[in-house]
């Protein structure tokens, strides 16, 4: 008889915790996942649509991606040839003029946003995979793995971002897959510990300890029940993160370490342009470099900027 009562009770013990599990985290009810989800994304995104600033940067860097994208097919001539005139003006079909050794100025521009999107989603999507799953572990476990995890964080963070990177990018050798690399692995920090807050409140609630409860293994709790629940500071955050990676693999090039000639990049081309005859004389040569990496860093800003309202609820007419 007791071992019958024993087995009505964990029957009931069951039966509460799954309850509790489909009220607080509805992951297991298909149709209530469907339904939340969907809402949820139709309630982010109408809210992101309301922002017309966002919407137009939107706009701005899906044009740059497919540039970049097809670069080869919408380049007026090839990349590196020698197909007009020496230090040309603007004339005929070279639509921004030529550079020293007659290279058209615009099919290098083209060319150079292909490096800036290849910098910019390559290092967010290393860093990302590094900070959240580094944010997820510690913030989970705590004690000495959060310590170990925590320590090793804030020793890349007291280094100085821009000479450790001169440093590496130096001894590594320099190119589009050497900084893009170097870049993702030293900037996931920041997102580790933005991870790491928001788990540590998450791992407390209901539908965490339901889904203990109930047998999940740890990958499973982690990566199926908490991830998606952080998921949208980690998107606001990568967002940043493309416009910081463009604006640093410009700086690296314009001081010779980062994208080496003949491959164009926005920050080597405007570091051709370093001379006195060149900045007064010749600015189809540098402006217009100067003003796509304006524009890609703003609408990318402004891009990151919308999310974080429309996921805060805010929003602008």
């Amino acid at each position: 008889m007791a071992q019958n009562v024993g087995n009505k009770n964990a029957e009931a013990m069951f039966h509460l915790v799954d309850a509790v599990e489909r009220v607080n985290f509805p992951g297991n009810a298909a149709e209530q996942v469907a339904t939340d989800g969907d809402s949820y994304i139709k309630t982010i995104a109408k809210r992101f649509f309301k922002n017309k600033v966002a919407v137009v940067s939107l706009v701005i860097f899906l044009i740059m991606l497919l540039v970049a994208v097809f670069a080869n097919q919408i380049s007026p001539h090839p990349r590196d040839a020698s197909a007009g005139i020496f230090r040309a003006a603007p004339y005929d079909n070279f639509y921004l003029g030529t550079d020293d050794i007659g290279r058209d100025v615009l099919s290098r521009l083209i060319h150079g946003t292909q490096v800036s999107m290849i910098v910019g989603l390559g290092s967010v999507t290393i860093y990302v995979m590094i900070g959240t799953t580094l944010g997820l572990v510690s913030g989970y476990f705590g004690g000495f793995v959060d310590g170990v995890i925590m320590r090793i964080t804030e020793a890349f963070m007291s280094f100085p971002f821009f000479m450790v990177i001169l440093t590496l990018v130096s001894l590594l050798g320099s190119g589009i897959w050497v900084v893009t690399l170097v870049l993702g692995v030293l900037s996931w920090p920041p997102l580790c510990r933005l991870v790491r807050g928001q788990v540590m409140q998450l791992k407390e609630q209901d539908f965490v300890l339901a889904a203990v409860a109930t047998g999940y293994s740890t990958p499973g709790i982690l990566f199926i029940h908490i991830l998606p629940n952080v998921l949208s500071p980690i998107l606001v955050n990568a967002t940043f993160g493309i416009a910081t990676a463009i604006l640093t693999e410009a700086s690296l090039s314009f001081l010779g370490v980062g994208v080496q000639r003949p491959r164009p990049s926005w920050g080597n081309i405007l570091s051709e342009a370093q001379s006195l005859r060149v900045l007064a004389g010749e600015p189809w040569r540098w402006v217009p470099a100067g003003i796509l990496i304006f524009i890609a860093v703003l609408a990318i800003n402004f891009i990151g900027d919308g999310l974080r309202e429309a996921i805060e609820g805010e929003t602008k007419g």
